[in-house]
């Protein structure tokens, strides 16, 4: 992790390989909340790792499968939406509950919601693929960007890749 003044000078680096607090298996997002605490996707560790804004290690979730996209929501007690990707390896593909999903979670990652992956990955509204980025609006639509070329024949080995493979997804609240 690097962390940069406006003005792009280096002011503090922390992390290195691993799997202990502190250390990475492929970073995949951050975000930051506004008390500057940084979280952490660590996509092959399975987790968010929690430090401060001066990179002392605070906090992990756990109990995710390879965190991908990762959106704080909100000012001193947020939450977050972090998307999970399915089963990397053809053995975990009809694994249950590995995803893909979203899942939301409170500010200690206490998880409040999950958003597909229950029957694995597809391309029905509320499914996903591969989601790598997570937005929302002002009127709390969740907005997902995927990358699901790259793991359609693992997902869907007797299927075809479609000519157009779906790269975002707007979800909305249903109406009262």
């Amino acid at each position: 992790m690097h962390k940069y003044t406006p003005d792009g000078r280096l002011l503090k680096t922390w992390g290195e390989p691993g799997s202990d607090p502190g250390q990475f298996n492929i970073v995949h997002n951050i975000a930051t909340d506004a008390d500057g605490f940084v979280y952490v996707a660590d996509r092959e560790n399975h987790r968010v790792q929690v430090f401060d804004g001066n990179g002392k290690y605070e906090a992990q979730w756990n109990n995710l499968h390879r965190p991908c996209a990762l959106h704080c929501c909100g000012g001193r007690q947020p939450n977050f939406i972090i998307g999970e990707l399915g089963p990397g390896m053809a053995v975990n593909r009809k694994g249950p509950n590995l995803g893909p999903r979203l899942t939301i979670v409170d500010a200690k990652g206490k998880r409040i919601a999950r958003l597909g992956g229950e029957n694995g990955p597809g391309l029905e509204t509320g499914k996903f693929l591969a989601p790598h980025g997570v937005a929302l609006d002002s009127k709390g639509a969740i907005y997902v960007g995927e990358v699901g070329v790259t793991n359609w024949s693992t997902n869907f080995p007797d299927t075809p890749m479609p000519a157009l493979v779906r790269c975002l997804q707007k979800l909305e609240r249903a109406a009262a």
